[in-house]
C-alpha cells in the first residue's frame, strides 16, 4: 500500500508534513480545524509534496523492496503537480514512466499507480482539448450492466463494505418500521437491487407480515430498473411477500415533485411508511442537482432516511483532491489484496472491482474532476445539511452496531475496524475510515431552509 511505503520513507521535515497532510482524513477534524486546512495556501501544499516527492525519488535510488514504490509514488506526486501547474509538457512526459512501473495486474502500490497513472493521462488529454465534462447518469449498455453488476457481486466476497452498507441500513428501516405493515422503499441509485432481497428476509420472518411492500427505483436505464425490479419481484413471491416495484428512469434532482416519488398508491393509503435509503459512491452523478434532491427530501418528510457515504472530499484545488483520493484508494486497494487470496479465480474477482468499480471512481475523481463538477452548488456534509432540512440523527449504536460487528467477524482479516461516532457508524481499514453510515428521521419542529451548500471549483 503506499501510505504504508510513505510511512518507511527516509525522515525529513518536508516529506513529514506531507504525509501528515496525506493521513488528514484519518480523524475527523473539529469545524475549527477543517475551517483552517481549507484557507492553507495551495503553495504551501504544493511545496510539501514536492518535498516528499523529493524524499521518495532519493530512497528509489537505493536498493530495498519498497523501491518500486517510492518511485511510483514520487512520479504521481510530480505527475499531479504539474498538472495542477498546468506544464502540461512536464506532466505528458512522466506518464509513460508512471506506465512502465506500474500494472493493474501486480502489487497493491503497483495497482493503484496503474489506475492513477490512466487517470492522470485522460486529465493531460482533457486539459489540452479544454474540455471537461462530468459523467453523465447515462443508460448502460446491457453487457456493460452485466459486468457491473459482476464487478459489484464480486465486491461483496471480497470486502465488507458493500455488505455493512445494506446491513446497517436495513437494520435501521427495520426498526424504524417495527409496528408499521405498509411499507414504502425509495432507493434513490437502486442498481441491481442487491440490498433489499435480506430485508425481504426479516420482514417474511416476522410473525405478522406487512399487508403491502413497494420499492420506488431510481436509475439510469428503464431496461436496468424493470430487470431489477422483475427479480425483485420474484425474490418476494417467494417469500410470499406482497410487492410492487416503480421504476423511475433518471436522476432524483429531476423528479420535480415528491408525489411522483410517492406514487398514486400513498394518497390512497395514508397509514404507508415511506423510508430513503441512498448509497454514495463516485461512479456518477446521481442526484443532478444537489440542493434539489435536499428540498425533495424536506418536502417528502419519510420516516426515515438512510446514507451510505465514502469519506472521501471532492471540494478544494485539484492537488488537494488528488492527494485525499491516492491515500483513500491506496488503503481499498491494499484491503482488496488482503481479501483475494493466491487463487487465480479470487484474482480475477479483485482485478473486475478494481477494474470496473475503483478505476471508474478514480477516472472520474482525478480525469473529470468528480461526479459532479459542473460548477453548480453542491453538498459536501449530507449530515450538515439533512440537519438544517428539519432532520436528526438517529443512532445506530443498538441492533445496526452489533449486526456489523458480526459481519466483521465473519471476515478473516484482521485491517477493518469499526467506530462508533455521532450516532453513526464508520467503517474503516486501519487507521483510515472508509465508509460512514447514518440514519435520519425528522424533527418535530419546522425544518428551516436548507443552507446553500459549497460552490465547486
Amino acid at each position: 500500500m503506499l501510505q504504508g511505503v510513505l510511512s518507511r520513507a527516509p525522515a525529513t521535515d518536508a516529506p513529514a508534513a506531507a504525509a501528515a497532510a496525506m493521513k488528514a482524513k484519518r480523524a475527523p477534524a473539529s469545524p475549527d480545524e477543517e475551517g483552517d486546512g481549507e484557507e492553507r495556501p495551495a503553495r504551501g501544499k504544493r511545496q510539501q509534496l514536492l518535498g516528499l516527492g523529493s524524499a521518495a525519488a532519493a530512497a528509489a535510488a537505493a536498493e530495498g523492496p519498497e523501491t518500486r514504490g517510492l518511485r511510483l509514488l514520487s512520479l504521481l506526486l510530480r505527475c499531479a503537480e504539474a498538472v495542477a501547474m498546468d506544464q502540461l509538457t512536464e506532466a505528458r512526459e512522466l506518464l509513460p514512466e508512471i506506465a512502465e512501473l506500474a500494472s493493474p495486474f501486480g502489487s497493491s502500490p503497483e495497482r493503484v499507480a496503474a489506475y492513477f497513472g490512466d487517470a492522470l493521462c485522460a486529465r493531460v488529454l482533457s486539459s489540452y482539448l479544454g474540455a471537461y465534462s462530468p459523467l453523465a447518469l447515462r443508460p448502460l449498455a446491457a453487457a456493460q450492466s452485466r459486468r457491473f453488476a459482476g464487478a459489484f457481486q464480486a465486491y461483496n466476497a471480497l470486502s465488507p463494505l458493500v455488505k455493512f452498507s445494506h446491513f446497517t441500513a436495513n437494520q435501521a428501516i427495520l426498526q424504524a418500521l417495527d409496528g408499521e405493515d405498509r411499507l414504502h422503499v425509495i432507493d434513490l441509485d437502486i442498481m441491481q437491487g442487491l440490498q433489499w432481497p435480506g430485508l425481504f428476509h426479516i420482514l417474511a420472518s416476522r410473525p405478522r407480515k406487512p399487508r403491502s411492500l413497494r420499492i420506488t427505483g431510481l436509475g439510469a436505464s428503464l431496461d436496468v430498473l424493470e430487470a431489477t425490479g422483475r427479480r425483485l419481484a420474484d425474490f418476494a413471491a417467494s417469500l410470499g411477500l406482497p410487492f410492487e416495484f416503480h421504476p423511475i428512469e433518471g436522476k432524483i434532482g429531476h423528479v420535480a415533485d415528491a408525489a411522483a416519488l410517492l406514487g398514486p398508491r400513498h394518497r390512497q393509503q395514508q397509514d404507508e411508511a415511506t423510508v430513503v435509503h441512498w448509497m454514495h459512491h463516485c461512479l456518477y452523478d446521481v442526484t443532478r442537482s444537489d440542493l434539489g434532491t435536499v428540498r425533495l427530501l424536506r418536502s417528502l418528510r419519510p420516516k426515515l432516511i438512510t446514507i451510505v457515504e465514502q469519506d472521501l472530499g471532492h471540494s478544494g484545488d485539484f492537488l488537494g483532491r488528488f492527494v485525499e483520493a491516492l491515500h483513500y484508494y491506496s488503503a481499498l486497494f491494499d484491503a482488496l489484496g488482503a481479501g483475494a487470496g493466491a487463487a487465480a479465480e479470487e484474482s480475477a474477482e479483485r482485478h473486475a472491482v478494481e477494474r470496473q468499480l475503483l478505476g471508474a471512481e478514480i477516472r472520474n475523481i482525478v480525469a473529470v474532476g468528480g461526479p459532479k463538477r459542473t460548477g453548480e452548488v453542491r453538498v459536501e456534509r449530507w449530515g450538515d445539511e439533512l440537519r438544517r432540512a428539519g432532520f436528526r440523527p438517529v443512532s445506530l449504536a443498538g441492533s445496526p452496531a452489533t449486526q456489523a460487528r458480526l459481519l466483521l467477524g465473519m471476515y478473516p482479516w484482521k485491517g477493518y475496524t469499526l467506530v462508533e461516532e455521532d450516532a453513526s457508524l464508520k467503517l474503516g481499514w486501519k487507521d483510515l475510515s472508509l465508509i460512514t453510515a447514518s440514519a435520519w428521521e425528522p424533527t418535530d419542529a419546522a425544518a428551516p431552509t436548507p443552507r446553500r451548500g459549497s460552490q465547486e471549483t
